[in-house]
């Protein structure tokens, strides 16, 4: 049985590219492939929080750490060029940064709209297309034909509209269309393309709702697993689609949603 398991789901020889994980879901996701076996290059904003890097390598695994802004597109576009003259040759890429921004859609400043869409779509499509490119060039498993994997992190307003949140859902709506699109592309050419939809994860980024007691308090009522989600609800789907185990699942936004869009 473990040797089936190992075939199906072990990462061992994988290097990941990982935007977001210094915190949160993003952080899960980063341990997740380390504990299956994959080394991860991280991209942070800076290098001052290292506890993502440490604990993996506390794991037995390597952890590199890239500085990029993803709010500076040319940065974004320098970055796959870093990494690839420094020798490393990865094989997934999960894009799980992101920032939210939240006003009335009437008094919605361009500013902000324009912040949102950078650091959530524009940066997603410009690592999906570098890794990507450079996917293509890598030698297919021969039992799977598989070159790699991308993971994208998109969110339940990528299927609903919210409410405050207009440049947040139009990016994320975005993101599952820019996941479907690629796969369309490439999962034929051995890169499997799918996107994870978190529901209301009490995370950071959601702060403002788990202060809004009338709000958090709806929220929680339609959620048929009854809790909100935490970190740890993203390992296994982040472990199934970065592997040979998801060969023939492509173009998928797998929501990870404690039932919520099965209401």
């Amino acid at each position: 049985m473990s040797s089936y398991l190992e075939q199906l789901f072990s990462l061992d020889g994988s290097l990941a590219i990982l935007t977001g994980g210094t915190r949160g879901i993003g952080q899960a996701m980063a341990l997740a492939l380390a504990n299956a076996g994959a080394d991860v290059i991280l991209i942070q904003r800076n290098s001052e929080n290292l506890s993502t890097k440490t604990q993996i390598e506390s794991l037995g695994r390597k952890a590199f750490v890239y500085t990029v802004d993803l709010a500076n597109q040319q940065e974004v576009e320098d970055l796959t060029k870093r990494i690839l003259s420094d020798g490393h040759d990865p094989d997934i890429l999960v894009t799980c940064a992101g920032i939210q921004r939240r006003h009335p859609a009437h008094v919605f400043p361009l500013s902000d709209w324009d912040d949102v869409l950078q650091v959530n779509l524009r940066t997603v499509f410009t690592l999906c297309r570098d890794v990507g490119a450079y996917l293509l060039t890598r030698n297919p498993d021969k039992a799977t034909g598989r070159r790699g994997a991308i993971i994208n992190v998109a969110s339940l307003v990528s299927f609903q509209g919210g409410i405050t949140v207009p440049a947040y859902a139009a990016a994320k709506g975005g993101i599952a269309q820019l996941t479907k699109a690629l796969s369309n592309e490439w999962s034929g050419k051995g890169i499997n393309v799918n996107a994870i939809a978190p529901g209301y994860v009490a995370t950071d980024m959601n702060e403002a709702l788990l202060r809004d007691e009338q709000r958090a308090k709806g929220i929680l009522e339609r959620i048929p697993a009854g809790r909100w989600g935490m970190r740890g609800d993203f390992e296994g789907a982040t472990v199934f689609l970065a592997g040979r185990g998801c060969r023939y699942v492509s173009g998928e936004v797998l929501t990870v949603d404690g039932g919520w869009m099965g209401r």
